[in-house]
């Protein structure tokens, strides 16, 4: 069965930082990607950012291309997002996706909190 469990989130002031895992067990995910998706409050869930386990392709949504950098540890599982220059409208519940070999996002986390504040 497969999890994908994130960590990271948190209360964070205006212009910090942050470094989202998500750590996934169940299968095996060379094939697949990995990404992350978020959803803010009375929003749908959008998708922020994916990479390909095996080449690493990276690829992001063009509202988040400067600020935030998806990465992998093959070994691991394990993706990250590194989320600087936090904006209020960065608050949403950040969610890990894996696309299997890479088609429909078929696996969910459970999603991690990131709420951006004066």
């Amino acid at each position: 069965q497969v999890q994908l469990v994130e960590s990271g989130g948190g209360l964070v002031q205006i212009g910090g930082s942050l470094r989202l895992s998500c750590a996934a067990s169940g299968r095996t995910f060379s094939r697949d990607h990995m990404g992350w998706f978020r959803q803010a409050p009375g929003k749908e869930r959008d998708f922020v950012a994916g990479i390909s386990m095996n080449f690493g392709t990276i690829y992001y949504a063009d509202s988040v291309k400067g600020r935030f950098t998806i990465s992998r540890d093959k070994s691991k599982n394990t993706v990250y997002l590194q989320i600087n220059s936090l904006k209020p409208e960065d608050t949403a519940v950040y969610y890990c996706a894996v696309a299997v070999a890479g088609q429909d996002w078929n696996y969910w986390g459970q999603g991690t909190h990131v709420t951006v504040s004066s």
